[in-house]
């Protein structure tokens, strides 16, 4: 019917459609869904639905150290002290206080009660070194105002002193019958150039030899061990007797860069005259070493001690 109609009047389509239309987007309108909240998305590691929360992990309890690894951590505790020395307890650091403050009441001392003090001072189990300061007044800046040489002590320095000698010829057996530890030229020198051979403690050279020696300069020169005319390590006379002076106790000396004079002059375990004759010589050579540019005082200042013990002013 609709269509008969529709065919029958076609001019009233056009007003149907458009009122339908007007209705529609009128219905569209008033019938529009609200629209809803969206639910939160869940964060990437929350655990999927239906499975159970994961349960707060407890810390293991700390599981005992074995007894190698504990003895390792005391070694380390023992090697971070070492070099450290041990606190002094109250008796001690009374005794030295006291000594100190007799010490610097009585003044400088004649030179066998400074050696009674000395031995009086002594609180170390092994036989310390007795040891000469002797502060010159002399400009260590100057280079012929150096003080520099070797001195015979009377009764040695109390130890073995290994001499080695480089020298060629005779000299080789001379030197080995008078007590050198070791003897030779160009064997010698090589086994020290190259291989840094270095066990003796004073070397000895002698004149014809030296041109070869002085390639050991790097070597020898850092360690003071190199043979020198100004220390006496240069043989030019008799070789079994500059090998016997110095296996016997033969001390060398050289100023430091505030003028100073230090040497080694026996052991505390020496009798008193016997410390007291090698303190004598030593100073004597100093002062016999005067330069001769030196005005005013020579000597400013004589102090004997020992390894472990006080320094005495000594008035001689």
């Amino acid at each position: 019917m609709a269509k008969k109609q529709a065919a029958e009047n076609p001019e009233a389509k056009p007003a149907e459609d458009a009122a339908k239309a007007e209705e529609t987007k009128k219905e569209g309108v008033e019938a529009k869904p609200e629209k809803k909240p969206r639910a939160p998305k869940p964060p990437k590691d929350a655990a999927p639905e239906g499975d159970k929360p994961a349960e707060a992990t407890k810390p293991e309890p700390a599981k005992p150290k074995p007894a190698a690894a504990a003895a390792q951590g005391d070694q380390a505790k023992k090697k971070k002290r070492a070099g450290v020395s041990p606190s002094r307890g109250k008796k001690l650091r009374n005794q030295l206080k006291s000594l100190q403050q007799r010490i610097k009441k009585d003044g400088p001392q004649p030179l066998p009660k400074a050696v009674s003090l000395l031995k009086q001072s002594k609180r170390v189990k092994f036989d310390e070194t007795v040891e000469v300061h002797m502060s010159l007044g002399i400009d260590a800046t100057q280079s012929e105002q150096l003080v520099r040489g070797t001195v015979p002590l009377p009764f040695g320095v109390g130890k073995t002193v290994r001499v080695v000698v480089f020298c060629q010829g005779d000299n080789v057996a001379k030197a080995k019958e008078a007590g050198a530890d070791f003897a030779g030229s160009d064997d010698l020198i090589e086994k020290v150039q190259k291989q840094g051979w270095l066990e003796f403690d004073v070397a000895l050279a002698t004149q014809d030899l030296m041109g070869k020696v002085s390639r050991l300069g790097k070597t020898l020169g850092p360690r003071g061990l190199m043979p020198t005319p100004k220390a006496g390590t240069v043989i030019t006379g008799d070789v079994a007797q500059a090998v016997k002076d110095f296996k016997a106790g033969k001390v060398e000396y050289r100023t430091d860069k505030g003028g100073n004079v230090h040497a080694g002059v026996g052991k505390l375990s020496f009798e008193d005259d016997k410390i007291a004759a090698n303190v004598t010589a030593f100073v004597d050579a100093i002062r016999a070493a005067k330069p001769a540019g030196i005005k005013g005082n020579y000597v400013n200042s004589i102090t004997l001690s020992s390894t472990m013990g006080p320094g005495i002013t000594l008035a001689m």
